[in-house]
C-alpha cells in the first residue's frame, strides 16, 4: 500500500520584502523534517513540490537530510493561495485589534463563500486543483513506492478536508493549526486514498520544541 507524505514548508520570511523565502529557522525545520522522513524508511520516494521558492527549498533541504536522490518534480497545483491578496480583498473594518491569524481566518472563510471574486480564482478551483494533483499521484507510484509532496497549509487543509468531507469551518480550523515542516500521511488503497495522520510534528518535541512554529 503506497504512502503519501505531505510536508508543509518550513517557516517563511514574514515581515520582509520577500515572504517566499525560508527563514533561517525554516531551513532548520526542513532539515529536521528530512531526518524524520529518513527514519520512516520510505520506499524509493517519488518527490513532488509546488513551484513556490519556500516549497522547493524545503524539498531540497529535506531530501538532502533524508538521503533521497531522486528528481524533484514540480506541480503548481500544490502552490499556496496568495494570503496577502486575500487579506487585502476581504479586509475587516478598522476598529477592534485582531491577530493576524484571526484576519486570515476571516479572509479564508470569506473567500470560500465568494462564488466569483473580482480578482484571482475561486476557492472551489483551488480545492479542485489540489484534489486533482493528489488523484494523479498513485499512477506515478505503482506498487512498492511511496511519495513525498512539499506543499503548504492551505493545500493540506483542502486535501484533508475533502478526504474527511469537512465543512468550510473544519477546513479553516485545519489550516489554522498546521505546523511548519509538519508531516501529514495518506495511504493509497484499492478503495481510494485515506487520511492516516494529520500535522505530525513529534520531530519538534523535547529539546527541539523551540523549533515549533505555525507561521
Amino acid at each position: 500500500m503506497p504512502l503519501i507524505c505531505l510536508v508543509r514548508h518550513g517557516q517563511a520570511s514574514a515581515a520582509t520584502d520577500d515572504y517566499d523565502v525560508l527563514s533561517s529557522l525554516g531551513r532548520t525545520q526542513a532539515s529536521a523534517a528530512g531526518q524524520e522522513l529518513a527514519r520512516r524508511g520510505l520506499r524509493d520516494p517519488y518527490l513532488v513540490a509546488g513551484t513556490l521558492h519556500r516549497q522547493r527549498d524545503t524539498a531540497r533541504i529535506a531530501a538532502e537530510a533524508a538521503g533521497f536522490h531522486g528528481p524533484l518534480h514540480q506541480d503548481a497545483r500544490w502552490n499556496e493561495y496568495d494570503h496577502i491578496a486575500l487579506l487585502d480583498r476581504y479586509a475587516l473594518p478598522r476598529g477592534k485589534e485582531r491577530s493576524m491569524q484571526d484576519l486570515l481566518d476571516h479572509a479564508l472563510t470569506a473567500w470560500m463563500k465568494d462564488a466569483g471574486p473580482a480578482e484571482g480564482g475561486t476557492w472551489t478551483a483551488f480545492e479542485e486543483g489540489a484534489r486533482a494533483a493528489l488523484a494523479e499521484l498513485p499512477a506515478a507510484l505503482g506498487r512498492g513506492r511511496d511519495a513525498v509532496v512539499f506543499t503548504s497549509a492551505g493545500l493540506l487543509a483542502a486535501v484533508c478536508g475533502a478526504l474527511l468531507s469537512l465543512p468550510n469551518e473544519g477546513v479553516v480550523a485545519l489550516n489554522r493549526v498546521a505546523v511548519n515542516a509538519s508531516i501529514t500521511t495518506l495511504a493509497v488503497g484499492g478503495s481510494g486514498t485515506t487520511l492516516l495522520t494529520f500535522n505530525e510534528h513529534a520531530h519538534f518535541a523535547g529539546d527541539r520544541r523551540q523549533m515549533l512554529t505555525y507561521r
